[in-house]
């Protein structure tokens, strides 16, 4: 039987229409594909005795990457890292804090001194489960980080059930979004429910996304990329045009981003 062929590797050369240069930490050429007739991609184009007399600088808006030296000024106004123009929703601050310092905020109130009648119903409203996750939470491919969210997302649609704020024609605002799964399972228990808008509120980039997946006649799904801290519901297009009854959700809200919901909702 006749020996394989030796990688491009294991022979001290790169592979064929991928970049020349070598990556000493990770013992290997670099991978990236490279232009005709070229021998080195963008970022290790330095390196390449034709391109020896430009140079490359960290980026100054993102030095995770570089770019030319001579080309800084155009990729300055195309760049990702680029602040883009604010949309009419962003208001700076508005979420931020008390309007008026002599404003006392409400009175907190502590589990510790709930009534045992009180923390029993608090827990029974966490436990209560929606019908729409029965299958997904009892399906054995789901490991146990994927039973406890839709744990989760189970009690949390039970309790939109509950309050009577599950229907159609109307506008579920989720906060702090993610990947979007809040916003599908209650798109998911919805069915063919008329007039549905759907806004996931997210300040990151996010991988993954699930609302992407959804193109049923009756349901929009909109995605802002906005810290809540600047969100100004009032302004959004479909808020302010649609006259859609509102319905706040979330899931993964952190300490901060919880008080800039709160904030919010006191000044509705």
């Amino acid at each position: 039987m006749a020996a394989s062929a030796p990688t491009p590797h294991a022979t001290g050369f790169p592979t064929e229409g991928r970049c020349s240069y070598y990556v000493e930490k990770k013992k290997r050429f670099c991978r990236m594909v490279v232009a005709a007739g070229k021998r080195f991609c963008g970022e290790h184009a330095g390196a390449a005795e034709e391109e020896n007399t430009r140079k490359r600088i960290l980026c100054p808006l993102d030095p995770k990457h570089t770019v030319y030296e001579d080309q800084l000024e155009k990729h300055l106004k195309k760049c990702n890292s680029r602040e883009k123009p604010k949309p009419d929703f962003f208001i700076q601050d508005i979420n931020a804090g008390l309007e008026d310092e002599t404003e006392v905020p409400e009175q907190l109130v502590p589990i510790s001194s709930l009534s045992e009648e009180q923390l029993e119903n608090l827990t029974k409203k966490l436990r209560k489960a929606s019908a729409a996750l029965h299958d997904a939470l009892n399906d054995p491919k789901n490991g146990d980080p994927a039973i406890k969210h839709l744990k989760q997302q189970a009690s949390i649609l039970g309790n939109i059930e509950k309050l009577n704020l599950l229907g159609p024609r109307r506008c579920f605002v989720e906060f702090g979004a993610g990947k979007g799964k809040l916003s599908h399972w209650v798109d998911i228990a919805l069915k063919d429910a008329e007039k549905v808008h759907f806004i996931l509120v997210e300040k990151v980039t996010t991988r993954f996304k699930v609302d992407g997946k959804h193109r049923k006649k009756n349901s929009v799904f909109e995605r802002l990329q906005i810290d809540i801290q600047h969100l100004c519901l009032s302004k959004i297009p479909v808020l302010r045009e649609g006259n859609l009854p509102v319905v706040g959700i979330g899931k993964h809200l952190c300490g901060v981003a919880t008080g800039f919901l709160l904030l919010k909702k006191r000044r509705k």
